[in-house]
């Protein structure tokens, strides 16, 4: 991107077709963002407002657990992120980008594979394949595992979990879980092949994010397998990482990642800024249409 970055921005508050809010520069953009928080199930207004004063207008959605959605992340209908590009759109965005952090990393990757009017996608923490719900589904329930997806109503195959792990932490303090999603790869190594998210043939350009030390699952050799789809596919692809950061990358600007007395989350509160920090220009560049092909480690 160039010129001068705006300070004045807008904000207008959305109940349908989903909770969220839509933040942009007062005189407007032609440059879309979907911003897509994980398994919070938050409305991600800080990232937003960040990105919408750099020139963007940044629509930032609950995907799941308000009116009419599913209370966990199980078969949340991919519709759900095409509708935000068709409203972005709508409102006069000529360059749409899809950025999502864990799950919502996850829906990000699928929506630039499915939806070609997505120009680019930025994935932080991301994952290589479908894995199964989080959390219950329509029905209340959690089990038995289903897809966290579907696209026109058919679920997409997924990797269960193997509940046979136990965590190495005491009952008492908060867990790493990475083991578990490494366990149910080894598990359920025969359902790896169709749940892969087929990211050689989105139209996209692809930036992701991960740290190393990432706790909650493997994010970096899940960005690493990512990447390797695309390059043999012949296309594009950025990949920043340190080997010393965790599952949340802080952006320029956003306050600390709050601790959770569930998760262990992996890296230091230092490498996570940093891992953020070195994405910043490229995420920048990214959704503002730059083509470097610079890759950090």
């Amino acid at each position: 991107m160039s010129g001068a970055v705006p300070t004045d921005v807008s904000e207008r508050e959305l109940s349908h077709p989903w909770e969220g809010v839509l933040i942009a520069p007062a005189h407007g953009s032609e440059i879309g963002v979907v911003v897509l928080a994980g398994s919070s199930g938050r409305v991600e207004r800080e990232r937003a407002r960040i990105l919408a004063r750099q020139g963007f207008a940044a629509l930032a959605i609950r995907w799941f657990g308000g009116p009419g959605q599913p209370p966990g992340i199980c078969e949340v209908p991919l519709e759900t992120f095409t509708a935000a590009v068709d409203f972005l759109r709508l409102g006069g965005a000529r360059r749409i980008g899809v950025l999502g952090v864990s799950k919502g990393a996850e829906a990000a990757l699928f929506t630039a594979v499915l939806d070609a009017r997505v120009d680019v996608a930025v994935a932080l923490s991301p994952t290589s394949r479908v894995w199964c719900n989080v959390g219950p589904g329509r029905d209340g329930a959690h089990h038995p595992y289903r897809s966290s997806w579907t696209w026109r109503d058919r679920p997409l195959p997924f990797v269960p979990m193997d509940d046979s792990w136990v965590p190495a932490e005491p009952d008492s303090g908060p867990v790493a879980i990475r083991g578990w999603y490494e366990l149910s790869e080894r598990t359920f190594a025969h359902s790896i092949p169709s749940a892969e998210i087929p990211v050689d043939t989105a139209r996209a350009d692809l930036l992701l994010v991960a740290g190393g030390d990432d706790a909650m699952w493997p994010s970096l050799p899940f960005a690493e397998r990512l990447a390797q789809r695309r390059r043999s596919a012949g296309a594009s692809v950025r990949l920043v990482a340190r080997d010393d950061a965790g599952h949340r990358p802080r952006l320029p600007g956003e306050n600390p990642a709050p601790t959770s007395p569930r998760f262990r989350y992996g890296g230091t509160p230092e490498a996570d800024v940093l891992l953020g920090r070195a994405a910043w220009p490229h995420i920048l560049d990214a959704l503002g249409g730059g083509r470097a092909g610079t890759e950090d480690r």
